[in-house]
């Protein structure tokens, strides 16, 4: 089957992914966009649990203040190289987790720590994206982490809100 350029063209805008994966998947699909997202979707999850154990020590810190300067987040997203760290991709991922952090208030990254319990909350990890309620914050990681062909990892995080009890 011969698929044409603006095809394969339109399906990498909409992924991120390369061309000859963006092609390999529209071939697999018979042409169909949407079949071809989730061809790329599987192989992309499967080769981020592949790379889930390689070491992510690059990264950025993220700041955020939000809107009225009562809300303050700092992030760490680790990487593993610095050249995926100053990807727009990458970038917005570290924005978008800081603000989900400033809007939710999670307690941990993941599980609960140590002398927490689940009452303290959904871990940030497990929350529903409040730019996309249908996808969750480890979906947001993993697709990033399909895209920029890296392990990805929320490291941790601090929320200060101005006049609140500390802990």
């Amino acid at each position: 089957m011969e698929i044409s350029a603006d095809l394969v063209k339109a399906l990498r805008e909409k992924t991120g992914v390369g061309v000859m994966d963006c092609k390999r998947a529209l071939v697999d699909a018979n042409a169909d966009m949407e079949r071809a997202i989730a061809f790329l979707r599987e192989r992309g999850l499967a080769s981020v649990a592949k790379r889930a154990g390689r070491e992510a020590s690059q990264g950025l810190v993220e700041a955020y203040v939000h809107h009225g300067d009562r809300i303050g987040v700092l992030v760490e997203v680790n990487c593993e190289t610095d050249f995926v760290a100053h990807t727009p991709e990458f970038r917005q991922l570290a924005h978008d987790i800081a603000m989900q952090i400033a809007a939710t208030n999670p307690q941990s990254v993941d599980e609960p720590e140590d002398g927490q319990s689940d009452s303290d909350g959904i871990p940030l990890l497990k929350q529903e994206f409040i730019r996309n309620p249908g996808q969750t914050i480890a979906d947001l990681v993993r697709e990033t982490a399909a895209k920029t062909g890296e392990n990805v990892v929320v490291r941790r995080f601090t929320r200060f809100e101005l006049g609140a009890a500390e802990d």
